[in-house]
């Protein structure tokens, strides 16, 4: 029986997921565990499972598709079951086909696969019929070598299937470059695929090539930004440009901490403790010091604002798909030992794209530490709405008064229009009184 393998919906702020990479082909045997796909949404990355054997029927998308959760994805079934309901496109699509061609009009079988040994002559305006125009973005498909079967001279799907038979493709990579290009390019790419090395040759005149240094490896590596990396981007552009970011940098006496840790480490496993790091402790001292100055943990609406009477604490962390920052709810109210081990549960989920969505917002302040790279102090840039971020810098060498101490940077960047300078600076000393005194802090 075909068995249809939907997209799933991860969290319920998620709507769509791009495909990122196919595991499976079509005709390929499929075991129960088997990963089909991997997948991510504009925070995390996940991989489907098999969960039925049979073979591969069918592939509705392509890696790099946006496709809607709940969305049949493909199919696992016998060799030779139907397949068809299953199809997102559906009937409609199937039909609108059937109308763009009249069996009165309908080509022989060698004229509806033969594509044009050169490009056809195109205009600004294509006639394309959505299908083949959807086909041909998916695929890489060089519409210039169509040629229309449909009527009035339309180009319709199976047009686009004779150009992708004929190799006439183009990566995605540099697909946006070369359809504002004027003329065609040869490809040397895999099956004859033009890539961003062939539109570079083509645009440099012939005139100037005996100018160019021979090069043993190419002069560079065009690489297309993953969904992660894009919505980074965007976000940390409007939050530069959409708030009035300050930073106050100060720092504190680290020894009471440094000793405090320390004996954690020689009695944590006789006590059953958990791995309590710096971080930890100031994620700690953070939470309760946000409760006391409600102004900065807050969000910022234009408006309005909303202060909130618990602490939400976005920890930010480095993963291979880039920066993550998922929410330590109700940090004000755990423990240190529950921070210690929530705090790594989450880390370790972003890691290895096993977080969920709902995991990665409502947060009301975040924390960064770039102390571990031998950061001593930076500009931490706001995740808006929220009204604040604390940079945290690595340890460094001090003297006072002669004696040689440990201090740590700490970088506060605050939204201006939500709050003032001095009551920023009054959450930070607050901040910096309760690590300096620890123990006092942990009493209260």
């Amino acid at each position: 029986m075909a068995t249809p393998v939907i997209m799933p919906k991860q969290g319920q702020s998620v709507e769509s997921c791009i495909i990122t990479k196919w595991h499976k082909s079509v005709g390929d045997k499929v075991n129960v565990g088997d990963v089909l796909f991997s997948y991510e949404t504009d925070k995390a990355s996940f991989e489907e499972e098999a969960k039925v054997e049979g073979t591969m029927l069918a592939m509705f998308f392509e890696e790099g598709d946006d496709v809607e959760c709940l969305l049949n994805v493909c199919v696992i079934g016998e060799e030779g079951e139907d397949f068809a309901q299953f199809d997102p496109n559906g009937e409609s699509s199937s039909a609108q086909e059937e109308q763009e061609t009249p069996k009165e009009e309908a080509k022989t079988p060698t004229e509806q696969t033969a594509p044009l040994a050169q490009p056809a002559e195109t205009s600004d305006f294509v006639k394309i019929s959505p299908r083949a125009r959807n086909l041909a973005q998916r695929s890489g498909a060089d519409i210039r070598y169509a040629q229309p079967t449909g009527p009035n001279g339309r180009i319709i799907e199976r047009d686009i299937e004779a150009v992708i038979s004929a190799g006439k493709m183009v990566t995605p990579a540099a697909m946006q470059e070369y359809a504002g290009m004027g003329s065609v390019v040869e490809g040397t790419g895999i099956g004859g695929r033009v890539t961003t090395a062939d539109l570079s040759k083509a645009q440099v005149p012939a005139q100037g090539a005996s100018l160019q240094p021979a090069l043993d490896v190419p002069e560079y590596e065009e690489v297309r930004l993953s969904n992660i990396r894009k919505i980074i981007a965007k976000s940390m552009h409007a939050s530069l440009a959409n708030s009035a970011q300050l930073t106050l940098n100060s720092s504190f006496d680290a020894t009471e901490i440094l000793g405090y840790r320390r004996k954690l480490k020689e009695k944590a496993e006789s006590l059953g403790l958990p791995n309590i790091t710096l971080n930890d402790i100031i994620i700690y001292v953070v939470s309760r010091a946000l409760v006391r100055h409600r102004e900065i943990n807050s969000h910022f609406l234009g408006e309005s604002m909303k202060l909130f009477n618990t602490a939400h604490i976005g920890v930010a962390c480095d993963t291979p798909r880039g920066l993550m920052v998922p929410t330590l709810f109700g940090a004000d109210k755990r423990s240190l030992a529950d921070i210690a081990v929530q705090s790594k549960a989450l880390t370790s989920a972003c890691k290895d794209g096993s977080i969920s969505p709902d995991l990665l917002t409502g947060g009301t302040f975040t924390i960064t530490n770039l102390g571990t790279l031998g950061v001593e102090t930076f500009t931490p840039v706001l995740n808006p709405p929220q009204s604040g971020i604390l940079g945290v810098g690595g340890l460094v060498e001090r003297t006072k008064d002669g004696v040689p101490y440990k201090a740590m940077g700490l970088s506060l960047t605050f939204d201006h229009r939500a709050l003032d300078g001095a009551d920023a600076a009054r959450f930070l000393q607050d901040v910096v009184n309760s690590l300096e005194n620890f123990s006092l802090t942990l009493a209260m």
